[in-house]
């Protein structure tokens, strides 16, 4: 079975996109710095608003609604069909009801709510491969893709279609904690060195590399276990 149609992943994914800081981390000596990843991603995008964007990899949609506050067509793709249904909800009716695990099997009820000032309008999710993604997708302002690529097959077939899907002008950020592991990509299709050097031997053709950076994040698996990692942030302009 999938991992990302369990319901245990969409708890957590749930929780990591839309929990208050609280729901997440009870712990005062916790890594606070490491909250709110789906949004923190999003403000690498430069300021102003544009007509279309696409979050690559949006998992239950929050990067999505973040931006669509600057945004006026956004749409968000995700493997995981379980992931879509909740992100469609969510714009729809506004929450979604779901369990967070506190101890195994202990659970509690939240409620996942849109981020203020997003009413949903405009934002569109549909299951798809970032490998083969849809011919007519058209192109976009704005290319959001988080966490995606070190858990892709063969990412590179992702990377060669990134500048069809970038307009002239356009930004492209990607995010990775950079976790190559055979039981999602082939060893043959791993970077060769760093993951950052493999983007720019990639992409340097069609996009020029603006700025990197680092951002942190926190996913909880319950109240005493969680994974802490960094993802590379790196911020593209398409010649």
């Amino acid at each position: 079975m999938n991992l990302y149609e369990t319901d245990r992943l969409l708890g957590e994914y749930l929780l990591f996109h839309f929990g208050a800081d609280e729901e997440i981390l009870p712990w005062e000596s916790g890594p606070r710095e490491a909250l709110g990843f789906p949004v923190r991603t999003v403000a690498h995008f430069g300021q102003g608003r544009v007509e279309r964007a696409l979050d690559l990899g949006c998992a239950v949609g929050r990067s999505a609604f973040e931006m669509s506050m600057s945004a006026d067509q956004v749409i968000g793709i995700d493997f995981s069909q379980k992931f879509v249904d909740a992100a469609e909800h969510l714009a729809r009716q506004g929450s979604f009801d779901y369990l967070r695990t506190d101890e195994i099997p202990a659970q509690s009820r939240l409620t996942a709510k849109l981020p203020e000032g997003v009413d949903g309008g405009g934002v569109s999710f549909e299951q798809g491969d970032a490998m083969n993604l849809r011919e007519d997708l058209g192109s976009f302002d704005r290319v959001h893709a988080a966490n995606l690529l070190c858990r892709l097959p063969e990412p590179q077939k992702l990377l060669q279609r990134l500048p069809d899907l970038v307009k002239s002008g356009g930004e492209l950020v990607i995010a990775t904690p950079c976790t190559w592991l055979e039981e999602f990509t082939p060893l043959d299709n791993w970077p060769e060195g760093g993951t950052l050097e493999w983007l720019k031997g990639k992409l340097s053709g069609d996009f020029s590399l603006e700025r990197t950076d680092n951002e942190p994040f926190l996913i909880r698996e319950h109240a005493r276990k969680f994974q802490w990692s960094v993802s590379q942030i790196s911020v593209w302009r398409r010649l």
